[in-house]
């Protein structure tokens, strides 16, 4: 019930936000065990946190067929798999993996000043 809860909250988000701005796409599975961990250590409260909504979180399961939009993206082997989008759909860097709560902000954090730090940058 809470997993569906939380599902369906991620994807609104994600329906609000993934053609205008940037997205933190996760690549995951219902078979993962670290993408379980990751939605009970970070998933409850990410889109409340300036990094969600910098970057809203857009969940994609590795095994269904990818959205068009995000078709450019490749090599996404492992799950999870946390993909930083900028405002204009480029990948800015991605993570592979979640190990806890304290790495995956310092890390997240990194990805989003690199964004920041390019954003006048031409493609």
């Amino acid at each position: 019930m809470i997993r569906t809860m939380v599902l369906i909250a991620f994807s609104c988000i994600a329906a609000l936000t993934q053609a205008t701005a940037a997205q933190l796409v996760m690549f995951d599975s219902k078979y993962c065990p670290f993408c379980m961990q990751w939605k009970k250590d970070i998933g409850v409260f990410y889109y409340k946190t300036e990094e969600g909504r910098i970057a809203p979180l857009r969940p994609v399961d590795i095994g269904a067929p990818r959205p068009e939009e995000l078709k450019n993206i490749k090599g996404i082997h492992y799950t999870p798999t946390f993909v930083l989008l900028d405002d204009a759909g480029r990948e800015v860097g991605r993570m592979e993996g979640y190990n806890n709560d304290e790495f995956f902000f310092f890390r997240l954090d990194q990805l989003i000043r690199k964004m920041k730090k390019n954003k006048g940058a031409k493609p």
